[in-house]
Formats: structure tokens, sequence, C-alpha cells
């Protein structure tokens, strides 16, 4: 029997140790991916990917992989962000004393959709799918 060979994913996950330097890493990436599709106005792209890294940093385990590409049924940015620790991203009540904690409440608020599933091999996916460009 021919062995089948699969088709590289298009376009690659970037693979990033759990480090400070990674929210900017990310960063980078997706502003790549939104350049190669022709959408100028990364902001939004830019604060979510950066919040779900810096999430995975801070309280996730292990490296960090980020996707990012295009919804096949409506072409929106769809931002992927998984690491191997077993806890779930929550948005927090709003507290005005804390020093932290309003990057999930803030990011809900600026996406069209978003949620988080346990995976087969451990860990999580932390997905966002972001507003349609212009």
């Amino acid at each position: 029997m021919p062995a089948t060979a699969l088709a590289p994913e298009v376009p690659p996950p970037l693979v990033l140790d759990a480090t400070d330097q990674a929210p900017c890493l990310a960063r980078r990436f997706l502003t790549e991916r939104f350049a190669e599709w022709g959408i100028e106005d990364d902001y939004v792209g830019r604060l979510v990917v950066c919040e779900l890294v810096t999430n995975a940093w801070r309280h996730g385990e292990g490296p960090i992989v980020v996707k990012v590409f295009r919804g096949e049924s409506d072409g929106r940015p769809v931002v992927e962000v998984w690491d191997a620790g077993a806890g779930r991203p929550v948005i927090r009540p709003q507290d005005d004393t804390a020093i932290s904690g309003r990057g999930l409440l803030l990011m809900a608020e600026l996406v069209h959709d978003w949620g988080v599933r346990p995976l087969n091999e451990g860990g999580k996916l932390v997905w966002a799918v972001l507003p349609l460009p212009g």
C-alpha cells in the first residue's frame, strides 16, 4: 500500500518557549500573517494574541503554540493558543482595586467569539474569532 503524504499545515504554527519574549514574538507572527492577507488594521489581533500568549506564559505549562488562520466559512481571522497547562482561563469579576485580571474581559468585548477546550493529549486550546477586517 503506498504511503500517503499529509499536506503541510498552512500557515505553519509558531512554537514559543514560555518566556517574557513570547507575547512580542506572537504579535510579530500575527502582524506577518495579516500583512500576507492584505489586512492593514491588526490592532485587535495583536491585542488578542498578546493576551492569550501572556496568559499561557504566566499560567500555563510548557511550550506555547500559536496558530493564526482565516476561518473557512466566513474568512474571519482566528487566533489559537495551545499550552500544556490544565488551568482554564476565566473572566474575573470586576475589581477596581486589582492591578491585573482585566485582559480577558477586554478581549471578550473586542472579538466575535472566543472559548477554550481541553485537548486529548493534555493541556488546552484557547481560541478567538476576530471581527472581519474593515
